[in-house]
């Protein structure tokens, strides 16, 4: 019922506005309505990841390596990676921190992606086969790239690696090549066997030992196990492992 004010033209309703929404739409409106401020926003990235990110051309083994450390599994077969991401806790400044892995394309076809790896890079590892030439000569547009990029790689922890040492046969590269290559570039030189897991743990607790603005340990009670004596033997030179 309406009832019509005293000294005006108008009337004032008592009942409901009409709306043309039935009970279901507007519960499910209400609903949204009621939720929408209780989103929770994306977080940061945790400050205390430690990213490292890996290089090299395609068929080098850099996925091998990885999963060789992250799983402790080799594949034989070939899988192109675009580009995959593995997390471990590790001990960082006797607290825990997250080190995250990005294994990256070998192909050239990402650029933006590679730029962007770069920027959130802390460390690299530029992986390459001894069995190619070609994969060593690969790798230097990407150092320059992670010094146009940095700026500097006085305080970047770097590791050349020299994948695939089981394979001496085909050795194309020279250890005194690469060993030359590292001290261009100021980085630590190391060669690797995925498949025979050799040199593959020893690969991310030098890494970690170059880092110098935080005390960085792959075990998580805070044993160093006995990385500092090599530190010391990396610290100001490029050494062979």
């Amino acid at each position: 019922m309406s009832q019509r004010a005293e000294g005006s033209g108008c009337s004032q309703s008592r009942e409901a506005p009409h709306t043309d929404r039935g009970p279901a739409e507007t519960r499910i409106k209400s609903d949204f309505q009621s939720s929408r401020w209780t989103l929770t926003p994306r977080m940061p990235e945790q400050s205390n990841d430690y990213r490292v990110v890996v290089f090299g051309a395609g068929g080098v083994g850099k996925s091998s390596l990885v999963l060789r450390f992250v799983k402790g599994t080799f594949r034989d077969t070939y899988i192109p990676t675009v580009e995959d991401t593995y997390r471990q806790v590790i001990s960082c400044d006797k607290s825990v921190c997250t080190l995250q892995i990005t294994d990256t394309t070998g192909s050239h076809q990402f650029p933006a992606m590679q730029r962007l790896s770069i920027s959130k890079g802390h460390a690299f590892i530029l992986v390459f086969s001894i069995t190619s030439r070609q994969s060593l000569e690969e790798l230097k547009p990407i150092y320059q790239q992670v010094l146009a990029i940095k700026g500097t790689v006085e305080s970047i922890p770097i590791m050349l690696v020299g994948n695939k040492s089981d394979e001496m046969a085909q050795r194309e590269v020279d250890t005194k090549v690469a060993e030359a290559q590292a001290a261009a570039w100021k980085c630590a030189f190391m060669e690797t066997s995925a498949k025979t897991n050799s040199n593959v743990k020893e690969l991310f607790q030098e890494l970690l030992s170059l880092e110098k603005k935080r005390d960085m340990s792959l075990s998580i009670d805070g044993k160093r196990s006995g990385k500092q004596k090599r530190a010391d033997k990396l610290k100001g030179k490029c050494s062979i492992m």
